[in-house]
């Protein structure tokens, strides 16, 4: 594992957001959900590419709180514009599991 300086933890910028949206995305390589996440009025929608599918539905993921890396730059995923990178853990079974807050925060809200 390889070391970082606290001033490069906190060059990432991690934020709360609310799922708004989410659709199936069947065109990407690997099976992926669409997302389109509410950060606030700060930072407001931004859209995601996810590969949550093992554990999650688009309809399930609606009214969800979830952590991002708001600050990489857009990704072009197929066709689909992925603005910010939705924070998960792998299970034993390698299928994602999403990270967030387990009571609701502001929209917007940073990681400390």
């Amino acid at each position: 594992m390889a070391e970082i300086g606290f001033e490069d933890f906190l060059k990432v910028d991690i934020r709360a957001g609310r799922v708004i949206r989410a659709e199936p995305y069947p065109e990407a390589r690997k099976p992926a959900i669409k997302l389109w996440i509410d950060f606030g009025p700060e930072i407001g929608e931004r859209t995601s590419s996810a590969q949550i599918t093992v554990h999650y539905t688009p309809e399930a993921l609606i009214g969800r709180q979830v952590l991002a890396v708001v600050n990489f730059p857009p990704r072009q995923i197929g066709k689909f514009v992925s603005e910010v990178l939705v924070l998960g853990v792998s299970d034993a079974q390698g299928g994602i599991v999403l990270i967030g807050p387990d009571i609701d925060v502001p929209l917007g809200g940073r990681l400390h």
